[in-house]
This record gives structure tokens, sequence and C-alpha cells, in this order.
């Protein structure tokens, strides 16, 4: 069998795997995130804490509730890596600098998981296991609970409350993620990853030389790193590594992972709103981004950079033979649209287009179909956007599932879409304008500001991965990095909630014969051309200083 039809086979078998968990796990999740009944666990988890499960929250305090409980988190987190020298299971790992140990925690904390350390060796067990992989159960559970929120936001009426963040974290990590991830882990552990406390073992290798093999609890953070959207790896080399992914079925599956919660998420937001068209009409529209991407990544791949590259094998440089190009450019596509960041392959190797797509993936807000919750209400403010331009086109007063979209609500809209790109922008123009900085770059011209661009791309979408070849381990990178990632993740939130708490309090409006249907195939289309347009533009000029300028060259 050629590696084009295995290519094709695995896509299809994805795609089917996919649509068959796309009804029954999206009609659970809407039904946890509605259910009125708490679990034995879950009521004394809120006596501990505090909370009244059944009062609702104001959008302010949702709000309050989901960045003190962040701001909790970060300095946990630090304080923990910062203390892992003298804490257990430390494996002798020498404490890590002030700066990075900030990066670090912020990095988790927002779901973003960029490393700029070597899992391995500067990270000790338990820091792994109570610090990291806790991190990515709940930041992804935020994500979540934010989503559920703006659903709220257009099926409640003249009301201000949305729900409680607390009900929703609780019930997202106890009754979907982890029950999900002990499965997996398990399948994962059947099929070859490591699960030990193992530290490093000296073996000899053939050539007489001794060589560290190290060990520890993998699987278990594999499976939540991929399922949470997470994607930051127990080992420096990620899903390219032979402990964290070591056949070819295993690459499947942690695509299968990343990919299953976003593209159910849809189906939940149907039956939510009481209207399952409008869940099929925005899965239809990330997973016409999502083939398009993984199409146009592979091709670009495998033809990489001209008949002398391809007689070399040129185009599986930075690739595991494992995998090849075709699983290779699936797993690229998939990381980079969603907001894991993991990678079985180096994105830095890859040809100028076929990296320059992973880049523009991310640009586009990771929305097809995107980190678990944010993907999912990244699409439906431009849903908003669509809507809005729909009814002026045609001279009527927007309305999207009931609700009017007036100039309140548009601001919110407006604000979300324009915040990432103006951190990315002002970022990588400031890392080019500093000489220092800009010494970072392994590779001059247009790949090295490629470089850049990728990384505050990276950090402002809560992605995580990376063009390699950038020294991101000083002051400035850890601290500008770790603003982009906090300002990337919090800002978007502040307007997603607020825009929730707007459309609550309206009194919605009865549909008529001038109501846009979105539902349909027309709105697919509006909606696909607004994320094109709005969205990806952006970055236009940026793009062709960099990736565009690089393949033309």
């Amino acid at each position: 069998m050629s590696s084009t039809v295995a290519g094709w086979l695995q896509f299809l078998a994805l795609v089917a795997a996919l649509v068959l968990c796309y009804r029954p796990l999206g009609d659970y999740i809407a039904h946890l995130l509605t259910s009125k009944k708490h679990l034995r666990v879950e009521r004394g988890l809120y006596k501990v804490i505090g909370v009244d499960g059944d009062a609702d929250q104001r959008w302010p305090t949702y709000l309050r509730s989901v960045l003190a409980f962040s701001a909790v988190s970060v300095l946990f987190l630090y304080g923990l890596i910062r203390l892992q020298t003298f804490l257990p299971l430390n494996l002798g790992v020498e404490q890590m600098e002030g700066h990075q140990a900030w990066n670090t925690a912020i990095s988790f904390v927002t779901n973003t998981n960029w490393q700029s350390y070597s899992g391995e060796s500067a990270m000790g067990h338990l820091v792994q296991m109570a610090g990291l992989a806790v991190q990515n159960f709940v930041s992804a559970a935020v994500g979540i609970a934010i989503v559920a929120a703006l659903i709220r936001g257009f099926t409640r009426n003249k009301t201000d409350r949305l729900g409680n963040f607390w009900v929703d974290l609780t019930r997202v990590t106890l009754r979907l993620l982890l029950p999900l991830s002990i499965v997996f882990a398990l399948v994962l552990v059947a099929n070859g990853l490591v699960q030990n406390f193992h530290g490093f073992h000296e073996v000899a290798t053939l050539g007489g030389d001794a060589q560290s093999i190290p060990g520890g609890p993998v699987a278990s953070q594999e499976v939540i790193k991929e399922l949470g959207t997470n994607g930051g790896g127990f080992f420096n080399a990620n899903s390219a590594h032979p402990f964290e992914n070591p056949t070819g079925f295993t690459n499947f599956l942690e695509i299968f992972l990343i990919l299953l919660i976003p593209f159910a998420l849809p189906r939940a937001f149907g039956r939510m709103v009481g209207d399952n068209r409008q869940g099929y009409a925005i899965v239809a529209v990330m997973g016409l981004f999502w083939v398009a991407s993984v199409a146009l990544i592979t091709f670009f791949e495998a033809q990489h950079s001209g008949a002398a590259m391809q007689a070399a094998g040129g185009a599986m440089e930075g690739k595991e033979q494992r995998f090849g190009i075709a699983a290779s450019g699936l797993f690229a596509a998939s990381t980079t649209l969603t907001s894991t960041g993991a990678v079985n392959s180096f994105h830095d190797s890859y040809s100028p287009f076929g990296g320059g797509i992973t880049m523009f993936n991310m640009m586009l807000g990771e929305i097809a179909p995107g980190g678990v919750g944010s993907g999912l209400y990244g699409m439906l403010i431009l849903a908003i956007v669509a809507v809005f331009v729909a009814g002026l086109m045609v001279g009527r007063t927007p309305e999207y599932l009931g609700k009017k979209l007036g100039g309140r609500e548009m601001k919110f809209a407006s604000l979300y879409i324009l915040t990432t790109p103006t951190i990315v922008l002002i970022g990588t123009g400031l890392a080019m304008a500093l000489p220092g900085e800009r010494a970072g770059m392994l590779n001059s011209g247009a790949h090295g500001f490629s470089e850049v661009l990728y990384a505050f791309t990276s950090a402002s979408n809560n992605n995580g991965s990376a063009f390699a070849g950038i020294t991101v381990n000083t002051d400035w990178y850890d601290t500008a990095l770790g603003l982009a990632m906090v300002f990337g993740r919090f800002l978007p939130m502040v307007f997603v909630l607020a825009l929730a708490g707007s459309l609550a309090q309206q009194q919605p409006v009865p549909a008529t014969p001038g109501t846009l249907p979105t539902h349909k195939p027309l709105f697919v289309g509006l909606l696909s051309g607004v994320v094109l347009i709005v969205v990806g533009l952006t970055y236009f000029p940026a793009l062709a200083l960099g990736p565009i300028a690089e393949g033309l060259s």
C-alpha cells in the first residue's frame, strides 16, 4: 500500500470515528451542562469551597470566579515549580529560574502549554502530575465553562444570570474529562506508552556507550494533553518521542482525542438552543476549514522544494519515519487548528507554505474546531459578525437565535476579534525592533521573521507549538510571551461573558420571513467568508513578510 493511500484511509477513518461520536458525546455534554442534579462528590466539593451549587451568577461574578481561580492556579503552580528541588520524586532536577517558572505557570493555566524547557530534564514526576497534569484538566474545563455561559446567554431571557462557574468547572472535570482520560490512558498504556515512576536508567548502546533512558507517568498526562487540547509534552520531543507516541495507531488515537470534544461541542450547542440544525451549520464550517488545512499542508509537504529535494528525501526532514508525510500533516493541521500545540513533527522544518498554513490556522483564532470551549465560542462570535454583515446588506436589524444584535453586542464581538491580532503584531514588532531579541533567531531573513511571528501567534492564541529555531528562554521572551498568553486568554473571555450577559437580558424576538436562516448552506458560506476576510486577512501583511516571501524566493 502506498503512503498516499494509507494517508487517505487514515483520514477517512478519523472522520468516521468523529462522526460516530458527534451525537452521543454532544448530547451528553449538553445534559451535564443543563442538569439540575448534583452528584454526591460534587456536593461535597461545593461544601468544602463554600459554594451554593444551585445559585446562578451574574456575568461579572462569573468572570471574577474565572479570574480568581486562574490567579490562584498560577500562584500554586509557580510555587510548586520553584520548590520542586525540595519535593519528593524530583529526580534531582535543578531549581527553575523565576522568569521561566512564571512563564511555565502562566502557560499551563492558560491552556497554552508553551514550553521553554525540556520536560524530562526540568520537571520531576510530582510537578508533572500534581502541577502540570492538574492544570491540563482544569484549564480545559474553564474553556467549556465559558462557552456554556455564552450559550445560556442565547437560551435565557430577561435575566442577568449565566450559571455557576464552580458548578460548570466541577462537572466538566469530574463527569467528562476524568472518565474519558481514564479509559483512553489505559488504551495508550496497552499500546506502548510509558507509565511508571522510574527516573533515568543507564543502558549500554550498540556502540558501547552509555545512554540515560527516562521514565515517568507519561500515558496519564498524554491523554489529557490531547483530550483537553493542551499540548505540553512530558518529553522535549513531544508527540514525536516514541514513549509518548510509539506507533501509527497511537498517533491516530492522539489526533482523535485532540478533535473529539471540540467537534462534539457544536452538537451540545444545538441541543441547548433547541435546534440541532444550528449545531450542524457550525460544525460544517469547522469541518470545511479542517479538511482544507489537512489537504494544503499534505500537498505542500509532499511537493516540498522541487525535484532535487524530493529525491533526497527532503520532505521528511523533521518528520518521524513511522508516521510519514500524511500522518504528520494531519497531526499538524489538527494541532494548530485547535489550541493543542502538540507536535509529532517539527513545523520549523516544513516547507515555507506548509509552515505558513500551520501559522495561518492559529491566526484564524483556532476555531476549526478550536480548543475545548474556546473554539466554539470563537466561532459563535464570528457567527454573530456574519449575521450583522448580512443584516447590513439587506437593511434589517440583525438577529441570531432570537436575539437582536445591536451596538453593544457588536462592540463586544469587535473587541474580541481585534484583541489577539493586536497582541500578536505588537509583540512581533517589538521583538524585531530590539536587536538583542532579534539575535535570538537561529535563521535570518524571512524564515527568521517567521520564527518570531509564529512564537507570538502561538502564545497569543494559547496554542503552545513553536518554530524551534528561536531562543526563547530569556528574561524578555519569558516575560513578553507570558503576557501574550495572559492577555490572549482572559481578555477574550471578558468580552464573551459581557456579550453573554447582554444577550441574556434581552426579550427574544420571533422569527419572521425576513429573518436570516442560520442553519442553511448560504449561512455556512457566509460564515466561512467572514472567517477568511475579517480574521485571516488581518495577518496578510505579516505573512507576506514571512512564509509567503520565503516560499516565493
